[in-house]
C-alpha cells in the first residue's frame, strides 16, 4: 500500500486515516487555491463598490451636495455599478446608491448626491 500523500504538498501522512493534509497551512492553502478563481469576481466588484463609495463619501462631506456628471468620471467613478436604486413614487425620480451614499440625476449635466442615514440604523 502506498502512503497517504498531503494534497497540497505532497508529504507523507500520519495520523487519522480520513487526513487529507499535513498541517493547516496547507489546507488552507489548498483551499484558497480552488476557490480563488470564483472570488476573484466578487472581489474585483467590490473593489469597484468601495472605490465609488469613497468618491461619493468625499464629494458629500467636502459639502458638494450638487455636482457635475463630470466630477464623477475624473475621478475614476464607475457609474455602472451601485448597490442598489430608489425610485421615488411623486416625481420618478431614481436614486443609485453605493451602500449609504448615493446620487440622483437631475437634468443632462448635473447630479445631486445624498446619504441614506436610514440605512446606517440597521
Amino acid at each position: 500500500m502506498s502512503p497517504r500523500k498531503c494534497l497540497d504538498c505532497g508529504a507523507a501522512l500520519r495520523g487519522r486515516s480520513d487526513k487529507k493534509f499535513c498541517s493547516d497551512q496547507c489546507r488552507n492553502n489548498y483551499n484558497n487555491t480552488i476557490n480563488r478563481e470564483a472570488n476573484s469576481l466578487v472581489r474585483n466588484v467590490h473593489s469597484v463598490l468601495r472605490r465609488n463609495r469613497k468618491v461619493l463619501c468625499e464629494l458629500y462631506e467636502s459639502g458638494k451636495k450638487r455636482i457635475h456628471k463630470d466630477a464623477l468620471l475624473v475621478s475614476e467613478f464607475n457609474i455602472n455599478f451601485f448597490t442598489h436604486s430608489v425610485e421615488t413614487e411623486k416625481d420618478r425620480l431614481v436614486t443609485r446608491y453605493c451602500y449609504e451614499y448615493g446620487y440622483r440625476i437631475m437634468d443632462s449635466e448635473y447630479l445631486l448626491l445624498v446619504k441614506n442615514t436610514d440605512l446606517l440604523e440597521v
